[in-house]
């Protein structure tokens, strides 16, 4: 196995191979342009020998591309994002990025821990912090730590984040993994340690259209399933209630697979029309922090591509592009509307911190913060 450090880097394109062994996954090291302050943003391609490829991108530790083959062996683009450095930028869409410190919504921005209470930024609408806050970690151009070639392909990537950060307290030092196998395994891997207690909430923020980012049809015959029998409904800012509210009967029934589209107009459902689609967590059936089970399935029955999400944490955020409004212009040149992709963030519950009910999120010094996923890329029948 090929290992190249930070360091040895070369700039500009370079691939990262074995050639004498059979089936090696490689890594191709690319620019993907610069910020307006001059900062390079590099681009890191893991490519298997089945047509499965994932470009990861040093700003926010951003998946930008994820393509894979349908049933008849051709390719697409299944994850939305921008073409280059400066659209990401511009953007605030969080399309495919890693959010942290903390994931989804903290009610009026606040929290207490050991007894002091905390005041963050409340980006959004003034009514909660959202995804870190106002430069959250998406917003960073994160370091190379490594970058490793042959049958299993990653790159790792790194990022510290002070003490009083967007108003968090101790030292955070984050890392992320992207690995890529032969059997179309897409694995990301956070890990998160601090120097005094605070709390942790990372995800990876992809918008996914298992038809093809682009498509003209959008994401909403793609077809859903999420392993979960309970879900957490929301107030009117999209907080949590504290609720465990059973999916059965509900438009939230997504336990066994259903077109995202028969359930996303459905008005008569409160809860739909606050989100103005599904914005909600799902309390994931079985243990939390093992090894992980599945979770979700995202399939599209046209063209047979198949994802299948398993994961490490409680929860699952649904997110259905709902705040995509049309201005938007992805990398294809096609514009992005609402319904154009599907989000599953494998995370702990919105507004943790202030729920004691729910599972913890704080992290002390000595301990290690995990949250580890897997895209599973395939097929599917009709």
């Amino acid at each position: 196995m090929t290992i190249i450090r930070a360091l040895s880097l070369l700039a500009g394109a370079a691939l990262i191979a074995v050639p004498q062994m059979a089936s090696a996954v490689t890594v191709k090291r690319t620019s993907f342009g610069k910020l307006s302050t001059g900062q390079e943003v590099d681009a890191f391609t893991l490519t298997n020998s089945h047509g499965v490829s994932a470009k990861v991108i040093t700003l926010g530790a951003t998946l930008q591309s994820l393509i894979a083959p349908d049933r008849a062996g051709k390719k697409a683009d299944v994850a939305l994002g921008f073409p280059d450095a400066a659209a990401y930028e511009d953007h605030g869409s969080y399309f495919g990025v890693s959010v942290g410190r903390y994931a989804n919504r903290i009610a009026d921005g606040r929290f207490a821990l050991d007894g002091k209470a905390y005041q963050l930024a409340k980006n959004n609408n003034g009514v909660a912090a959202l995804h870190g806050g106002e430069r959250g970690f998406d917003k960073h151009v994160w370091k190379v730590l490594e970058v490793k070639g042959g049958k299993v392909a990653s790159v790792t990537l790194g990022l510290t984040s002070p003490n009083g950060d967007q108003g968090y307290p101790g030292t955070l030092t984050v890392s992320v993994t992207y690995s890529l196998d032969e059997a179309n395994n897409l694995k990301v891997d956070y890990r998160a340690r601090t120097d005094r207690p605070t709390i942790v909430n990372l995800t990876s923020h992809g918008l996914y259209n298992m038809a093809g980012e682009g498509s003209a049809d959008g994401a909403m015959g793609n077809r859903l399933t999420i392993l979960a029998d309970r879900y957490t409904p929301v107030d009117a800012n999209l907080i949590p209630t504290g609720q465990l509210t059973p999916v059965a009967g509900t438009a939230f029934d997504f336990r066994t697979p259903k077109l995202v589209k028969t359930r996303l107009r459905d008005a008569s459902d409160p809860q739909v029309v606050l989100g103005r689609g599904f914005d909600h967590n799902y309390v994931l059936r079985g243990k939390s922090g093992g090894a992980p089970r599945l979770i979700a399935v995202l399939d599209d029955p046209a063209s047979g591509r198949r994802m299948e999400l398993l994961s490490d944490q409680p929860g699952v955020q649904l997110y259905t592009g709902n705040f995509i409004d049309g201005t938007t212009v992805g990398k294809s040149g096609k514009i992005y509307r609402q319904g154009d992709g599907i989000a599953l963030e494998p995370q702990h519950y919105p507004d943790s911190p202030n729920r004691p009910e729910f599972p913890s999120v704080r992290l002390d010094p000595g301990q290690e913060y995990r949250n580890v996923m897997i895209f599973r890329m395939g097929v599917s029948g009709r």
